[in-house]
């Protein structure tokens, strides 16, 4: 029961603490209040609204000088507007340090984005900041694609397909005609007012209807490489990875310079695991099938390993040791070895991951493992 009711939370964004709305802005910062004027729509109509308790902004240096003035300004500004006119949206968080601007790669901010490289920049600054959101397992993120260039909205909507967890929720506001293209319309105020437009009419607010479309996504968090989940890898790279993991695997291990290649990913292991995913490659090359820790050849293992290891012999003498002793130890050695070479292949390859797992077969106490992979996809230099 306690599961069932932490899984409906999570899927009720309304209920998490922090509550993030997050927007791209060009030349038209309107797309701030008519997507919160949209969101606390519900609340006016009596259903459960998604009231944030901050906003933010990605966008270009002149988008945000035009935010700034627009939206936040003390005389005039259209965020404080909308505030006083609708109080059930509360006071949420939204000042000049919530308008992250696009720099450089010499940390300058890009006027606009135009050339591959500052499309290239857009996209690692919003992956870097949707990373950066839905770390927080308090906070619920709501993502309007509606605003700025039509490639940041692509790459919005891409990381927020990467990075999505259950709570999350993409969207695109609608606004309708003549008024989303009006540049003094930001919201329907509470008391109607009639805006003038260049063919010398009028039109009058009380007409305009505003819709959030909520945009259904494939959510692929999860397996994804922990590099990216923690921010640290860019939008490029991890477009890449997924690329990669749907490539024919390829496995080169070359064990004198201590390299695995996973695909065209260079792998970080320690000595003893290099080693000990060889093993399981030399025994796919010899078409030696399933192991387990009863059946395991822990000369060859420790043959390969000597390999790797050179003159550093501690780590060596330690697993020779080890492999010496009762089944029990032998049973741990092979267990844990095969539960930590997993965890890093999965944290650094995510998804592309999968093909270089050990596969299962049989039933407990009798299980065994092997390398899916065929033997022409393993390249093992000793």
């Amino acid at each position: 029961m306690g599961h069932a009711r932490g899984l409906s939370t999570a899927r009720m964004p309304h209920r998490h603490p922090r509550r993030i709305l997050l927007a791209a802005t060009g030349l038209s910062p309107q797309i701030v209040t008519e997507t919160l004027y949209a969101l606390g729509a519900s609340e006016m109509r009596g259903s459960e609204p998604f009231i944030p308790t901050e906003v933010h902004i990605i966008t270009t240096g002149h988008g945000a000088q035009i935010a700034r003035t627009a939206l936040l300004h003390p005389d005039g500004g259209q965020f404080h507007a909308l505030l006083a006119d609708y109080p059930a949206l509360g006071r949420p968080a939204f000042d000049a340090t919530h308008i992250h601007v696009i720099e450089d790669k010499s940390g300058r901010p890009l006027p606009d984005i135009r050339t591959p490289d500052e499309n290239a920049a857009a996209a690692d600054a919003i992956t870097a900041l949707m990373a950066r959101f839905t770390h927080d397992p308090q906070a619920a993120l709501h993502v309007s694609i509606a605003g700025g260039r039509k490639t940041m909205g692509f790459y919005l909507g891409y990381a927020f397909s990467l990075f999505a967890r259950p709570q999350d929720e993409l969207s695109h506001v609608l606004v309708s005609v003549p008024f989303e293209s009006h540049p003094d319309f930001f919201f329907p105020p509470a008391t109607p007012r009639r805006l003038p437009t260049r063919e010398g009419q009028h039109l009058d607010t009380a007409d305009a209807r505003i819709t959030l479309a909520r945009i259904p996504v494939v959510r692929l968090r999860h397996g994804q490489p922990r590099d990216l989940l923690d921010g640290h890898a860019s939008f490029g790279d991890t477009v890449a990875a997924i690329q990669q993991s749907l490539a024919p695997p390829q496995l080169n291990i070359d064990l004198p310079r201590r390299q695995v290649l996973c695909g065209t990913t260079a792998v970080q292991l320690p000595p003893q695991l290099i080693a000990w995913l060889a093993w399981w490659a030399h025994n796919a090359q010899q078409g030696l099938g399933p192991q387990s820790w009863r059946s395991a050849d822990w000369s060859a293992f420790l043959s390969l390993y000597r390999r790797v290891v050179g003159i550093d012999a501690v780590a060596y003498e330690r697993a020779q040791q080890r492999l010496s002793e009762d089944a029990a130890e032998q049973k741990a050695f092979f267990e844990q070895s095969n539960a930590k070479l997993e965890r890093s292949l999965q944290n650094q390859l995510g998804l592309a991951a999968a093909p270089y797992l050990l596969a299962t077969s049989g039933k407990r106490p009798h299980t065994a493992r092997a390398l899916a992979l065929d033997a022409p996809a393993i390249t093992l230099h000793t």
